[in-house]
């Protein structure tokens, strides 16, 4: 029995030349915000947000199905067959990935015992993602991203919108509806134009949120409603967490980057996350079990058990993408394709004793040596996994960094690691 009310028959596919590498990035766009949906679901106890997350969960269902069925009409020989293998494992893992979201989302809409204080515990530095239906008399309606400018004049990012379709009320059963006949918009940039109806995703601080949230629907923002914690120490089981779940989506982000450059290194890096990752859930399962005991009801931690094995999950999954690069097999053009469509690359390198990197000082990201490139994470040898973003840093010898930026930069930022012989 469908805990959601009658879940929609699945949709009819039939095969149709498409467009297998605009299938590919599509999945690939769609996991990167399912994973940001359903954990700002948990996180936030939101309900419409874990309501987004099946409605996308069932897309890319159909997406996974397209995606088969180009790639088995294109394999026309043995060459073929060796290259496209590691494709279909790549649609493959991209479907476990959502699969791991939906179950993530299904611990608010089955109200699977979690701690009441969640939010109170959530780091400020997480941000706060909400959904809204964007009001026919809002000052955004009928404007591009780049006229409203709101990231600039506010720090809020419009992440996604949903166009079309029924809209998905707070009441209404999270099985109903289809996806059929809505458009997700899943990277919009600053040409796109905020539609009255659209459903709007939106990602920033606290404070400016709640008048953002308003402008845009005509109502007033309810942020949930912080209570105090009813389990010792949640405040580190949370950042435990997000913690996971950052190194997750690093992995992602490395895994298809690895495919895409035939990087060993990155292949390589992402096996380390996925260790690390596993470590933690191990961890974290220990803390909840050690937990329950003091709990007053120790069902309410179920809802963490889950939210620890569906991180793990999602990190497995991230290795699988990886696949192919580990067994030295050459990239299909359709892959280097759909994940090589940004201009942006992800570069890794290690620090030289005696380089000009060494000892050097990273700020909100960027090395103060090579303002063209971001440091987004750094494994340090004796201390693991450091994930940059707004913090401050300093780059120390055998620091192995990853980072982003143009072509032409990674190779001038990988000339800086080295040790220059005097």
């Amino acid at each position: 029995m469908d805990p959601f009310g009658d879940e929609p028959s699945p949709v009819s596919i039939e095969y149709e030349p498409v467009s297998v590498k605009d299938v590919l990035v599509e999945m690939k766009d769609t996991a990167e915000l399912l994973i940001d949906l359903s954990y700002s679901a948990v996180l936030h106890r939101n309900e419409d947000l874990a309501r987004e997350v099946l409605r996308l969960e069932r897309r890319m269902d159909v997406l996974e199905m397209r995606a088969r069925m180009g790639l088995l009409m294109a394999s026309r020989n043995p060459g073929d067959a060796e290259q496209l293998a590691p494709v279909l494992g790549i649609v493959a893992a991209t479907g476990t990935i959502s699969d791991a979201a939906g179950d993530i989302a299904k611990i608010v809409l089955e109200e699977m015992g979690l701690p009441e204080a969640m939010r109170a515990a959530l780091p400020e530095a997480a941000g706060v993602l909400v959904r809204g239906v964007v009001d026919a008399d809002s000052p955004y309606a009928d404007r591009t991203l780049q006229d409203i400018d709101l990231e600039s004049e506010t720090g809020v990012r419009v992440i996604a919108l949903r166009r079309g379709g029924r809209r998905l009320s707070s009441d209404e059963p999270s099985g109903s509806g289809g996806a059929g006949d809505e458009d997700w918009l899943l990277n919009p940039g600053p040409t796109t134009t905020i539609a009255p109806d659209d459903v709007a995703f939106l990602r920033g601080p606290d404070a400016a949120i709640e008048g953002v949230y308003e402008t845009l629907t005509g109502s007033p923002y309810e942020g949930p409603a912080v209570e105090t914690p009813d389990v010792d120490d949640l405040e580190r089981a949370v950042d435990t967490i997000v913690h996971m779940k950052n190194l997750s989506e690093l992995a992602i982000d490395l895994a298809y980057s690895s495919v895409l450059f035939d990087s060993e290194g990155l292949a390589e890096e992402v096996r380390n996350l996925e260790v690390e990752v596993d470590a933690m859930q191990s961890r974290f399962e220990a803390w909840t079990l050690r937990a329950a005991g003091d709990a007053p009801d120790p069902v309410a931690l179920r809802g963490l058990i889950r939210l620890g094995t569906s991180t793990e999950v999602i990190s497995d999954a991230a290795l699988d993408l990886s696949e192919g690069v580990f067994r030295e097999i050459e990239v299909h053009p359709v892959v280097e394709m759909a994940v090589g469509e940004s201009d942006e690359i992800i570069a890794r390198i290690e620090v030289e004793s005696g380089s000009a990197l060494d000892g050097t000082t990273i700020a909100a990201g960027v090395p103060e040596t090579e303002p063209t490139m971001s440091v987004i994470a750094i494994r340090r040898p004796d201390e693991g996994w450091l994930l940059v973003g707004d913090a401050d840093a300093e780059i120390r010898e055998g620091d192995v960094l990853i980072s982003k930026g143009t072509r032409t930069a990674a190779e001038a930022f990988e000339e800086l690691a080295v040790a220059t012989v005097r």
